[in-house]
């Protein structure tokens, strides 16, 4: 899940990717001036590309660790829902009725549903949401970032954890064209034919002369699709091995799909101990903090925590200036260290709670009642037991898709 944006990146992206980019990004002018960051926001940052991406992700965690969201935050993420369901990125002015030249965002939607889901009492606007999402499914079962635009791999996968999150079965939630959300999800994996093998299993974003690349953002969120989850995944109780995606049977069903991409990733973890991408104006990979976060999650809800362990590890050492009061790298660590059974208080000897809470409003109080999250009731956070084997590391290639869908969420 997906902390995986930066809104430097997606600014890029809408003069760098004209071609691949939904026309109402590549349209939009930049701003003449940042908006003034309300009180009820997390961050300080310019929020028009993640406002409500890193909102829902800070509220995600700390209901996660058991606290209980300030009201004002709350009502900041509540506030930006448009009448008729949907979320843009941001909205400056929440009061102004949202209308045709509202850029609705179907990954904000899905991370607020969850969100909202998780804080519980939101039933009215989880639905409106949920609804809102159904309404743009492309013909081909999938999502675009854009409504309108063509589907792509991260925000299929996006919309599908928040579907399953909110309740919803993905297989039966199909377009006009009668295409079911997991069959627009598997037309984006790479199955036994791919070249070179060592990709099959992965996602892509989008093809590129109708062809799909690797891309570890998209695999690292449609394995959370692909089996029914949220990014707030709970710690397994028993660990297997990863396994590369099983030919000739390929991608047959969601749950095979999923261990598929697990199987990618978990190759990928085995050079470096973290994911690599090249960034704009650079030719050279550089650690992709993010991405390997969220892998480290995607391996973790399919059950393979050593597969993980190195780039667990890797994070602790490393994640702290990536994540320095940045709410959605802060909020995507602690959603890391939960699925990993990681006391988030002690991550690399930072506090990953204290930093995330000093980025926006104080929580009203500790949380005292069992949490549910996707279903399931269960406590609070730092419980758990430390169950991670140190294991190797990695590195991976990424596509241009990292740049529209894959940052926005954790870095600003």
């Amino acid at each position: 899940m997906n902390v995986r944006r930066s809104a430097a990146a997606l600014a890029a992206s809408a003069v760098l990717c004209v071609g691949a980019a939904p026309a109402a990004l590549a349209d939009t002018p930049s701003p003449s001036a940042p908006p003034v960051v309300p009180s009820g926001l997390f961050g300080k940052a310019d929020p028009t590309y993640d406002g409500v991406w890193r909102q829902s992700l800070a509220l995600l965690a700390q209901r996660t660790v058991g606290l209980k969201p300030a009201p004002q935050a709350v009502d900041w993420l509540t506030g930006q829902q448009c009448a008729g369901g949907g979320f843009a990125s941001f909205r400056a002015d929440a009061a102004l009725a949202c209308d045709d030249k509202t850029m609705y965002d179907t990954n904000a939607t899905a991370i607020a549903v969850q969100a909202m889901k998780a804080l519980g009492g939101k039933d009215a606007q989880v639905k409106k949401a949920t609804d809102w999402l159904k309404s743009v499914q492309n013909d081909d079962g999938g999502w675009a970032y854009a409504p309108g635009s063509p589907s792509e791999g991260s925000s299929t996968s996006i919309v599908i954890s928040a579907l399953a999150a909110a309740g919803e079965k993905p297989a039966e939630v199909k377009s006009k064209a009668g295409k079911s959300a997991y069959e627009g999800l598997l037309s984006f994996q790479l199955g036994c034919s791919a070249e070179p093998a060592s990709d099959r299993g992965a996602f892509g974003y989008q093809p590129a002369d109708g062809k799909l690349a690797a891309n570890a953002d998209a695999t690292a969120a449609a394995a959370l699709a692909a089996l029914g989850k949220g990014i707030v995944v709970e710690p397994a109780a028993a660990d297997t091995p990863a396994a590369a995606l099983a030919c000739p049977a390929g991608t047959a069903d969601p749950a095979g799909a999923a261990q598929g991409a697990a199987g990618y990733l978990a190759e990928a973890l085995k050079k470096d101990g973290h994911l690599t991408a090249v960034t704009p104006g650079s030719d050279q990979p550089t650690a992709d903090t993010g991405n390997t976060a969220d892998a480290v999650i995607a391996l973790a809800a399919a059950g393979h925590r050593q597969a993980a362990a190195g780039a667990l590890e890797w994070l602790q050492k490393n994640s702290t200036a990536w994540a320095n009061r940045n709410p959605a790298a802060l909020a995507t660590l602690v959603l890391t260290a939960h699925a990993t059974g990681t006391d988030p208080k002690a991550f690399g000897g930072v506090d990953l709670v204290a930093a995330l809470n000093a980025t926006g409003p104080a929580p009203a109080a500790p949380d005292t009642e069992p949490q549910k999250v996707a279903g399931k009731e269960k406590p609070g956070s730092g419980n758990q037991n430390i169950w991670w084997i140190v294991g190797a590391g990695a590195a991976a290639g990424m596509g241009i898709g990292i740049l529209l869908s894959g940052r926005r969420k954790k870095q600003q």
